[in-house]
């Protein structure tokens, strides 16, 4: 064997023995290379003196979720929070806060399973039935009509949020830092050889052709963790009506502080349009 030789297998031996090293890791610890659960409350509705209720549901594989239901009166929408993959419903106190006072909405957070109070361990499937129950409770015991429910997902929760949006009725689906699928996050990382054999998928750029419901993307034009260019591309693969909103200079987790009166005022834009199209029968295209 010439020294070229042994040079390039040894090369690719070496690459062979990262990649399944990487493989190894991957298959043990997939899950905690996604979510980044929360347990303890770092706030809360009764310390901040909010009024609300706490809530445990009961999700179809038996596992109990909890959340808080944040009322306003006179409500002119209720929205439906599906969080990012850190923290818990505590972190997203704020956010609530403000689609309250902006949007005159009531806000139900809940946590997925294994963040916050809830019991269990995350995985897809199961952050799929916690929205579920989510809803259930909001219809079942809030009695919310389908036509002033606003379902919101952030980051890891636009893929939560848009797969309930293809199972139950809403209003309208607003996606903020949203992505085309797991595997397309991970080609972007030290894990991209990996990709194809990611077993969490989160395949959203496959589902929402499926759509049924206006759509608003929010994303910042400086997102460090999603590439905007995947946000828009799922965008792109949506069926109208649809609005697309780039939050100038917003990373990943400020896109509400950074956007601040604009990005509350294309939110609400949106919506009074949902609202209008809603008596009128038609909702104007690309916004």
């Amino acid at each position: 064997m010439t020294k070229g030789a042994a040079r390039f297998a040894y090369r690719a031996l070496r690459l062979a023995v990262i990649v399944c090293a990487l493989g190894g890791l991957l298959l043990i610890f997939e899950r905690h290379f996604i979510y980044f659960p929360t347990r303890d409350h770092d706030a809360t509705p009764s310390a901040l003196g909010l009024p609300h209720e706490d809530v445990w549901l009961v999700a179809e594989d038996g596992v109990r979720i909890h959340g808080w239901y944040l009322p306003v009166r006179e409500p002119r929408w209720v929205t439906l929070v599906s969080h990012g993959n850190a923290g818990n419903i505590s972190h997203r106190l704020d956010r609530a806060l403000l689609l309250q006072s902006r949007l005159r909405s009531s806000v139900f957070l809940y946590d997925y399973r294994g963040y916050g109070a809830s019991e269990g361990s995350p995985d897809e499937a199961g952050t799929y039935r916690d929205a579920r129950a989510a809803y259930r409770w909001l219809a079942e015991q809030k009695h919310v009509p389908p036509d002033e429910l606003v379902l919101f997902g952030e980051s890891l929760g636009s893929a939560v949020a848009l797969e309930l949006a293809l199972e139950r009725p809403a209003a309208a689906l607003v996606l903020e830092a949203p992505f085309t699928s797991v595997p397309d996050v991970a080609r972007r990382t030290i894990f991209a050889p990996l990709a194809p054999f990611v077993r969490t998928r989160y395949d959203s750029v496959a589902r929402i052709p499926r759509l049924k419901m206006p759509l608003l993307v929010m994303q910042g034009d400086r997102d460090e963790i999603i590439p905007p260019a995947l946000g828009r591309r799922l965008f792109d693969a949506a069926p109208e009506p649809k609005r697309y909103y780039a939050i100038p200079g917003a990373g990943h987790n400020d896109t509400y502080l950074v956007g601040g009166a604009a990005y509350w005022q294309a939110l609400s834009d949106f919506l009074d349009a949902v609202r209008r199209a809603r008596t009128s029968g038609t909702m104007s295209e690309n916004g």
